[in-house]
């Protein structure tokens, strides 16, 4: 090999390695994902330009996505679904339907249409009582009572078999237009003169031990059924009206034992449980009681009333009243529902706090289980849209 080309074979490498290496000092080479470099004098102000980001393309949302919406901002519905705008007034459709009915005449699905509109979730079919194909109510089957039956089976189906009568009797049953009337045991109802009034509806609700002897001018002698539970029964049989139904109401499992010893007439055992003395005997044959289908109770807590769930368990506060309760259940079985009877009036603590008795409303304590001013905005609401009427004016 000649020795240019010798030297040139020597150099080349050289002046490559110094090309790159002079290269990379001037220019600072920049690696994958790395930002070039800038220096940037401390006192000059640079204002940067960030690329304007394209619109974010959101899609129209669907129907049910805007009742949701609307919920949530309070525009149209509240916290639990009703509507905020509320009056009386009968929408068009319902004027059509209701508006040429005589004075006085039966509205047929009068109060779940009403309920409809203000409250679009509503459903009217739900069984008054269980009958023995109360398996089949999914919305109660996995609640404890008493939101639902869960645990009571093998019970409920002993007691069912026993009463074998799972309606209001025949001649209710076949009529087809009812009106009810829940009278609750209020105060309120003293020196009203509803008796008579209260005697025209088809069917009238009572509430546990309310006495009807001896106060016949202002709440009637009508009783079709009395809705209690076992502290809340009458104890003395002499004050048990004729002809009228047992419908009992659970609240705990401890109930389901007691209506069954009533039902079989078996002397009462083991008491322990129940919060004050119950009835150790009900003047009724098995074919005249009914257990009240505990969805009422599930439905006025948690989606009229907005009670806290407490994993579907009975806790502080979210029990609503046997009278909140009973409203529920004629909103679905009656065609029109109207209340006496309803409201406390803590502004006027001298007055009686029930009709029968000289306890006055100061007495009223807070309640451990109930939330009386919740229950009272949801009554409000029925009053205000003339779903229910109130006798009374009580709510």
């Amino acid at each position: 090999m000649k020795a240019t080309h010798k030297l040139l074979f020597v150099l080349c490498p050289m002046l490559v390695l110094v090309f790159i290496f002079y290269s990379s000092g001037k220019l600072h080479l920049h690696g994958w994902g790395q930002k070039p470099h800038v220096d940037v004098d401390p006192t000059v102000s640079v204002m940067v330009t960030k690329p304007k980001p394209k619109p974010k393309v959101i899609p129209e949302p669907e129907p049910e996505d805007i009742v949701s919406e609307e919920r949530v901002i309070g525009s149209v519905f509240d916290q639990q679904g009703f509507l905020l705008k509320l009056d009386g007034k009968l929408s068009d459709d319902l004027v059509s339907k209701y508006g040429n009915l005589s004075r006085g005449a039966c509205k047929p699905g009068y109060a779940a249409a009403k309920m409809s509109v203000i409250y679009p979730k509503f459903v009217k079919p739900a069984p008054m009582f269980l009958d023995r194909n109360f398996r089949r109510l999914t919305k109660v089957t996995n609640f404890l009572p008493p939101f639902g039956f869960k645990t009571q089976e093998r019970i409920i189906d002993n007691i069912l078999t026993a009463t074998k009568n799972y309606g209001l009797g025949p001649e209710l049953d076949r009529l087809s237009c009812k009106r009810c009337i829940i009278v609750g045991n209020g105060g309120i109802l003293a020196n009203k003169s509803l008796g008579s009034r209260i005697d025209e509806y088809d069917v009238v609700v009572r509430l546990n031990e309310a006495p009807v002897s001896g106060y016949t001018r202002d709440v009637g002698t009508k009783t079709t059924l009395r809705i209690t539970y076992p502290e809340g029964a009458i104890q003395k049989s002499e004050r048990y009206e004729k002809d009228s139904l047992f419908v009992f109401s659970a609240f705990k499992p401890l109930d389901f034992k007691w209506l069954r010893q009533m039902i079989f007439k078996e002397k009462l055992q083991g008491t322990e449980g129940f919060w004050k003395s119950v009835a150790r005997y009900v003047p009724r044959e098995p074919s005249e009681m009914r257990i009240l289908n505990p969805f009422f109770i599930q439905e006025a807590a948690f989606q009229f009333i907005g009670l806290p769930m407490n994993n579907g368990l009975m806790g502080k506060g979210n029990i609503p009243t046997l009278g909140t309760v009973a409203i529920t259940m004629a909103l679905h079985n009656c065609d029109e529902v109207a209340v006496a009877g309803f409201g406390y009036d803590m502004n006027t603590p001298h007055a009686p706090l029930h009709y029968y008795e000289t306890v006055k409303m100061s007495a009223i304590k807070e309640s451990w289980t109930h939330n009386i001013s919740k229950e009272k905005e949801f009554l409000q609401k029925l009053v205000k849209a003339n779903v229910i009427t109130d006798l009374t004016k009580g709510i």
